[in-house]
């Protein structure tokens, strides 16, 4: 906890600062609509009220990003290496994923239920479109800037197809790789909640939606607040996985 306290500070500050100002507004001054702008304990009241809903709204959300966001993590890395060390590929389909992949996904929403015989395929398919393209391009871009001389040395030691690509090429580009799916991770979840807006029966988008139509914004906020906590930990979770494989590139704070 001491060693939680002396990292995080300086956001612990920020959030009490944050939580004294809503106190003071909404109890104390009372100067915002209380409709729009509940107290903390309301709350935190519709939160406890709420929790068997916030979690089965947790477990559909985590079928839908997980399926469609670890799709595009195969699909990207994958492609990514099959056009970045293969000219032949690159140089047609570039200009292509250049010209697709500033498309918005929600532009796909009305295709994607026309086509697609379930919700749920349909939303797994519009977060996987959102996911991959930052995977997919940091991929070819870490490919592509690695040093030549490291591959030269690699096949004059003998280091051949599958080998030279687990040993040399994959480990080279991963910084590359994780910074995509770092993009990608906030994308998928931006759009796994716009998708579950529109046509989802549970979910964490489909909580704040339901509660918001109701103009019921103590459940609203406390969506809010849930959906926040979520996508912190799963952000967490993804920084120690990155650490560990690009411990390399960690810079010692008695460096700065």
């Amino acid at each position: 906890m001491k060693r939680f306290v002396k990292t995080y500070y300086g956001t612990l500050l920020i959030v009490a600062a944050v939580l004294a100002a809503w106190i003071y507004f909404t109890d104390v001054a009372k100067k915002i609509n209380p409709v729009l702008f509940p107290n903390p304990q309301a709350v935190l009241l519709a939160f406890w009220k709420s929790k068997g809903l916030l979690l089965e709204g947790f477990i559909s959300s985590m079928q839908l990003f997980l399926s469609g966001y670890f799709s595009a993590v195969i699909a990207g890395i994958a492609v990514g290496l099959a056009v970045a060390l293969h000219p032949a590929l690159r140089k047609p389909l570039m200009p292509i994923f250049h010209a697709l992949s500033p498309i918005p996904p929600t532009m796909y929403i009305p295709y994607a239920i026309a086509l697609l015989p379930t919700f749920k395929s349909a939303s797994v398919f519009l977060i996987f479109a959102g996911a991959l393209w930052p995977i997919l391009l940091g991929t070819i871009q870490g490919v592509l800037l690695i040093d030549r001389h490291y591959l030269d040395n690699a096949r004059a030691l003998g280091l051949r197809s599958g080998k030279l690509l687990t040993k040399v090429i994959i480990p080279a580009a991963l910084p590359f790789i994780f910074n995509g799916a770092g993009v990608a991770l906030g994308f998928a979840f931006i759009i796994l909640t716009v998708a579950e807006m529109f046509g989802a029966k549970s979910g964490m988008g489909y909580f704040i939606q339901y509660y918001s139509d109701f103009s019921d914004y103590k459940n609203v906020v406390a969506g809010m607040i849930f959906n926040s906590l979520v996508i912190l930990a799963i952000m967490l979770i993804f920084d120690k996985i990155k650490n560990k494989y690009l411990f390399w590139t960690q810079l010692d704070d008695k460096t700065l």
